[in-house]
């Protein structure tokens, strides 16, 4: 076969799909097939027609590289193409666009991958053609193919969740529950015996579990399992245990020369925590969105930032983050006047952010909680610790409007002569972070 990277860059993808399908020794009509026609093909290499992206990846399946070879003429080793080919069938799989594809895919790429030796790719090319063939109700293509995929120290349940449960569901459909039930049992037990911090993993097959009892006609047994699936959900700790409970098992596993596992735990964990960051900056911007709406007097339009900001933090948010939620979830129902919900929520911040930067913020919701129920003790008191919190780290801005809405309070209960000082305090505030601003810009 010929290199190839003969020229790459100087190709037009035409003339790159020519040439690879000349080193395979395949003419235009065995190239060609549904949703790419002879004569589409024979365009596409006269430089006649853009190939659509559906397109080129049926002809990269076809010729066996990857859709980014296939585009670009980018220069990639044999294993490097495999994965990416790899990558791309998975994802297909997971967006369930086009299943038979991905399945097609995950079968080239187990030839490919049993022929170079790469025991990794094909197990994961053979998992990936099982769970395809799980979702096309091709039972038994599935079992046989998961079977063995999963027989190899690289597939162990808290890295292929989705393979156990495909595996599982086609057991059913072949009228074998009891094997499901096992199977599960099995992955259970086996995530029991893991050192403590995955309680997400086996919540999650605990939920499995008892889908399976269930359809096997064991009502109570379902419901036993429901419940430890929820008692270990409410466990949960943060995703960064998660994470580095993982990156220990790589090493550990590492030492003991099981490289294939190893490396899968190891991308498990950078996913994990490519994901959690994601999660956790996604859920920032949301919060910023309601705190500007909630500050402009939109209250109303900052509600489905804050149910989407709180839902992403309890995927991977640590405990200030939560904190910070909440304090932004009672000034947000401050606003819309649901006055209670605000103190109950500026308490729960305080509580969350005892010794965090952030809990200024949260006294000084209590504050404003506080002072709309009329309670001018507890509102001098929270706003007290909201502007001492806030001046000593140096948010001169903040304490100074947490200094003015004390005032305001103190000077709707009539306590004039307190409501001023509090007010040359803000005055005071007010300069001094203006000073801080002018020397940050000089």
């Amino acid at each position: 076969m010929r290199d190839l990277d003969v020229a790459a860059g100087e190709e037009s993808i035409g003339t790159r799909i020519r040439r690879l399908r000349l080193d395979r020794g395949l003419s235009q009509r065995e190239l060609s097939g549904p949703g790419v026609s002879y004569a589409y093909v024979s365009r596409i290499e006269a430089g006649q027609r853009e190939p659509s992206l559906k397109a080129l990846r049926i002809l990269a399946r076809k010729l066996r590289v990857s859709l980014e070879l296939l585009e670009t003429g980018a220069a990639v080793s044999d294993a490097q193409d495999r994965q990416l080919r790899l990558a791309d069938a998975e994802l297909e799989l997971s967006l369930g666009t086009d299943l038979r594809a991905a399945e097609e895919s995950f079968r080239a790429l187990l030839v490919d991958a049993r022929e170079s030796g790469d025991t990794y790719v094909e197990a994961r090319a053979r998992a990936g053609r099982g769970i395809a063939l799980s979702a096309l109700g091709e039972a038994r293509g599935a079992v046989a193919e998961l079977e063995r995929a999963l027989d190899t120290e690289a597939a162990v349940p808290e890295l292929r969740p989705e393979a156990y449960r495909a595996l599982a569901c086609a057991y059913r459909e072949l009228g074998m529950p009891q094997r499901a039930v096992a199977l599960l049992e099995r992955c259970v037990e086996e995530l029991g015996q893991r050192p403590p911090g995955d309680e997400a993993s086996t919540a999650l097959y605990t939920t499995y579990l008892s889908q399976a009892l269930e359809e096997r006609g064991e009502a109570a047994g379902a419901r036993i399992a429901l419940l430890e699936a929820r008692e270990r959900l409410e466990a949960i700790g943060d995703a960064r245990a998660r994470i580095r409970l993982y990156w220990s098992l790589a090493r550990a596993a590492a030492e003991k020369r099981h490289f294939d596992r190893s490396l899968a735990y190891t991308w498990r964990a950078v996913a994990l925590l490519e994901a959690n960051e994601d999660t956790v900056e996604l859920a920032r911007a949301h919060l910023t969105c309601a705190r500007m709406l909630v500050e402009e007097g939109q209250g109303e339009s900052a509600g489905t930032h804050l149910e989407r900001a709180e839902w992403l933090l309890q995927l991977a948010g640590e405990p200030a983050e939560l904190g910070v939620l909440r304090t932004a979830q009672s000034r947000w129902a401050a606003e819309v006047g649901r006055v209670d919900e605000a103190l109950e929520r500026a308490r729960e911040a305080v509580e969350i952010l005892e010794g965090d930067e952030a809990q200024g913020g949260a006294w000084y919701a209590l504050g404003v909680a506080h002072a709309l129920r009329n309670e001018t003790d507890e509102a001098d008191a929270a706003f007290r610790s909201a502007v001492d919190h806030l001046a000593r780290g140096g948010d001169w801005r903040e304490a100074a409007r947490a200094s003015r809405e004390w005032a305001r309070a103190l000077r709707t209960a009539g306590r004039e002569t307190e409501a001023f000082e509090v007010m040359e305090q803000a005055t005071l505030l007010t300069v001094r972070g203006m000073g801080a601003e002018a020397r940050r810009a000089h």
